[in-house]
């Protein structure tokens, strides 16, 4: 079976631009209907993805946080290059750890950080996720179980370095929420089993910014942009957007 790979998107639509970040072994598709809801409220958007995301499980664990924050720099730059003076940034998980390095890093309107860990205490629950979903491509592939099993267990031998990398970038983005003063909204599912749900209150409490807000989504868990709640989530991200001091 042919397996079709995701791609990065671009929605051009207003001035305004926001940049969208998927999560941990996730890709654009996360942030997809977040981005098309924007397109129609006359928001530009762009979505970039991550290296050894939205491939194969092995090119997962080659990849690194270095790069993976490069990938996001690189997108900010994408939405400047094309014209976008003005860039608010919303990120899920993994892409809001790095979205809340942006908010400290570069000139960002507004950051939305969606279930975004602060703590690295969940590397049984991202193990399994990635198990999870690398099972799921090899099946794709057509393999039979038992080789499934071997090359699985291959892979989560190897993902050691991976994790740290990924524990190291949290531990940065959670030293440095203080230098935030960005306008900061944090989303967070109530039904999240995936990380410590504490990491919102923490955002919330320790970032500078004089606007900000935090919300707590009763019926959704960790991939929160595809859950129960999606709609509620776009129109309150839209209404934060609003509310920011754009220029154009």
């Amino acid at each position: 079976m042919k397996i079709k790979f995701p791609k990065p998107f671009t929605f051009e639509a207003g001035p305004r631009a926001v940049l969208l970040l998927h999560g941990f072994t996730g890709h654009s598709a996360d942030v997809r209907m977040l981005g098309r809801f924007l397109e129609k409220k006359g928001y530009t958007s762009h979505a970039p993805i991550y290296r050894g995301h939205g491939g194969t499980p092995e090119e997962l664990v080659k990849a690194g946080a270095d790069e993976w924050w490069e990938d996001a720099v690189n997108a900010y730059n994408h939405l400047k290059e094309l014209g976008y003076t003005e860039i608010a940034v919303a990120g899920l998980s993994l892409g809001g750890v790095l979205g809340l390095k942006l908010a400290y890093s570069k000139q960002v309107k507004g950051v939305i950080p969606m279930c975004a860990p602060m703590f690295f205490d969940n590397q049984e629950e991202l193990t399994k996720g990635y198990k999870f979903k690398a099972k799921e491509f090899k099946q794709l592939e057509g393999k039979d179980e038992d080789t499934i099993q071997q090359e699985v267990q291959e892979l989560v031998d190897n993902s050691r370095g991976m994790f740290s990398d990924l524990a190291d970038l949290i531990t940065e983005v959670q030293n440095h929420v203080d230098t935030i003063y960005t306008p900061t909204f944090v989303v967070q599912g109530q039904k999240d089993d995936m990380i410590n749900t504490d990491s919102a209150s923490y955002i919330y409490k320790n970032v500078e910014a004089e606007q900000k807000n935090i919300k707590w989504y009763e019926e959704s868990g960790h991939v929160i942009t595809m859950d129960k709640e999606k709609e509620q989530l776009h129109e309150d991200i839209y209404q934060f957007l609003e509310s920011l001091d754009w220029q154009v």
